[in-house]
């Protein structure tokens, strides 16, 4: 029997979503007929593609929320193109099983007529959603509980679940009620050979002799408010020769430009916006540090974040926060900065590596081995086809 499989992300497009990307072509590699159902983005405009192997097809994109109210409409939206799509999809080519990938957490609900044809639903956690949602809002109201109510929902109905680190196999099994056998931890991981340290490009560090590179999203739990009052404070410590540069698009990136320009950083700082990955390359192998200021709380604590480990692959020593997971994907590749003295001790750590180039070269060849020795993706393979042969072991014959 052919394997048929359907996965559904929300929250990025495909191929551009590593994780996603990379377990799609890893079950193709391993015999399974894999489509992929995702957001249409302009960097990613065709509705169809026929990529190694994996049929993508991509959904109209409603408009990114920002609030309550925002996100609302825009995952009832998306809710709705995944299910018409999905309908399709089965028709015409069939799945037997589908993998939800949250944020946010309603692809359950896709899944559920599917089930009545012995469809088995896979969870990917990307995201701890109610841990998000206070990290964004601060608040356990209405919007929080039913944050709430759709993860305890998303674990009953699921047959197998995927995370991406043991935090995360704890809350499937101690809130979300999971038997140990069906939670699998599928880590994040970079491809070595694909993502792969490039030669420096000068003029990208604007005329100062240091460059700070981020790369990631912009919204209200990432952080990139504390990185600008981080390069204020070394700015007006008299240090003139560092400059940051952040990657990435999001909700927040329109008030974090008026942040800037209302801090006078705009001969410090600046934000390229979404750009291609050869751009990307050029930046994060040009800095001489890279950053995760993702700001504390629980959902960072527990989360294990890619960019750590693209970080770590281009053999660069990075700054972050004093957190369980950051710290056990970084190890001795990162400094941490202490979670209550934030800004002025995330100043200082960074200013420390800069001024010591021979432990910023030690700290980026420790990451480098790391991530090919143990959190490459070729580790995370076995436990994600693992997980699906799980999944495939609950259904009845065709």
């Amino acid at each position: 029997m052919k394997k048929k499989v359907l996965i559904i992300v929300e929250n990025m497009t495909v191929p551009i979503d590593p994780r996603v990307w990379g377990e799609a072509t890893s079950l193709r590699a391993n015999g399974y007929e894999v489509t992929v159902l995702s957001p249409r983005r302009k960097d990613c405009p065709l509705g169809y593609e026929f990529l190694e192997g994996v049929h993508i097809y991509r959904h109209p994109t409603p408009h990114e929320g920002n609030g309550p109210l925002g996100y609302v409409f825009e995952y009832g939206s998306a809710l709705f193109w995944e299910f018409l799509y999905s309908v399709w999809i089965f028709l015409r080519r069939g799945f037997h099983v589908l993998q939800g990938c949250n944020p946010p957490d309603d692809i359950f609900l896709v899944a559920l007529p599917f089930k009545l044809f012995g469809v088995k639903y896979i969870f990917d956690h990307h995201d701890a959603c109610p841990e998000l949602y206070l990290s964004k809002y601060e608040k356990a109201g209405a919007f929080y509980k039913i944050q709430v109510w759709l993860e305890k929902m998303t674990y009953r109905f699921s047959d197998v679940v995927m995370a991406t680190n043991d935090s995360y196999k704890e809350l499937a099994i101690a809130r979300g009620a999971k038997a140990p056998e069906d939670v699998f931890v599928v880590r994040n991981g970079p491809d070595p050979e694909t993502l792969k340290a490039v030669p420096a490009v000068p003029a990208l560090k604007h005329g100062k002799p240091h460059l700070v590179g981020y790369v990631g999203n912009m919204g209200e739990q990432d952080g990139l408010d504390i990185l600008l009052n981080v390069a204020l404070h070394i700015k007006n410590m008299g240090r003139r020769d560092i400059h940051f540069t952040c990657i990435g698009g999001g909700p927040g990136l329109p008030g974090l430009q008026q942040m800037l320009r209302d801090k006078h950083l705009e001969d410090t700082f600046n934000f390229t916006g979404r750009i291609s990955f050869e751009d990307l390359l050029d930046v994060l192998s040009t800095a001489d540090i890279c950053v995760n200021p993702d700001k504390p709380c629980e959902m960072n604590d527990i989360s294990t974040m890619i960019k750590i480990m693209e970080y770590m692959a281009l053999g660069k020593p990075i700054v972050q926060f004093d957190f369980k997971e950051g710290k056990y994907s970084a190890q001795e590749a990162s400094l941490y900065a202490d979670t209550k003295n934030q800004v002025h001790d995330f100043a200082d750590k960074i200013l420390w590596l800069i001024d010591n180039p021979d432990e910023r070269k030690k700290m980026g060849e420790f990451g480098r081995r790391r991530v090919a020795d143990q959190l490459a993706w070729q580790h995370s393979v076995p436990h994600l086809l693992a997980a699906y042969e799980r999944a495939f072991s609950k259904r009845a014959p065709d």
